[in-house]
């Protein structure tokens, strides 16, 4: 349990985590999604597209549990730099509707999205913002399909692709 705080990987900041890992240089980032049963992994807000390019998951709307700590996050990434000191370039992903299951909110978030050889699967959810995100990580991913799967059953379980395959070597 890291103090509720999760790197995305200055110096120094990383502590003994980064001593442990050989990190020149953590960002640490402090949210996590509404609904999400892990204690804020970061696959389900933020994750590294390029080697200095980080995508980070956006709520519009700002009465929503996730707005202010996904600003947070935000915020926190475009000030943050790589090992060599230069400014992380931050692209958005929108957040999907809330989506609820006995009551329960689920941690619905393109984000969780799993990178293949030529192929992304990103997780949709029959939500308008579906095609926003498909198009955003298109960019972030030229030379590579998008491949947007009905991921509404698999969050059920509290994660999407990438959880699901995150032990699978591509």
């Amino acid at each position: 349990h890291w103090n509720r705080t999760r790197g995305l990987g200055g110096r120094g900041r990383g502590g003994g985590l980064a001593d442990y890992l050989g990190a020149r240089h953590v960002v640490w980032l402090s949210a996590e999604i509404a609904g999400d049963d892990t204690d804020g992994h970061v696959d389900q807000f933020a994750r590294f597209v390029g080697p200095t390019t980080v995508v980070a998951a956006r709520e519009k709307d700002s009465t929503d549990a996730n707005y202010a700590p996904l600003e947070a996050n935000f915020a926190r990434l475009k000030s943050a730099t790589d090992q060599d000191g230069r400014a992380l370039e931050v692209a958005t992903l929108p957040m999907p509707r809330p989506i609820y299951y006995d009551g329960r909110r689920l941690p619905a978030s393109y984000a969780n999205f799993y990178v293949a050889n030529r192929l992304v699967v990103v997780p949709v959810f029959d939500d308008p913002t579906d095609a926003e995100a498909c198009e955003a990580l298109g960019r972030l991913f030229p030379g590579r399909r998008i491949c947007g799967l009905n991921a509404v059953d698999l969050v059920w379980g509290l994660g999407a692709f990438h959880c699901a395959t995150q032990q699978e070597v591509s």
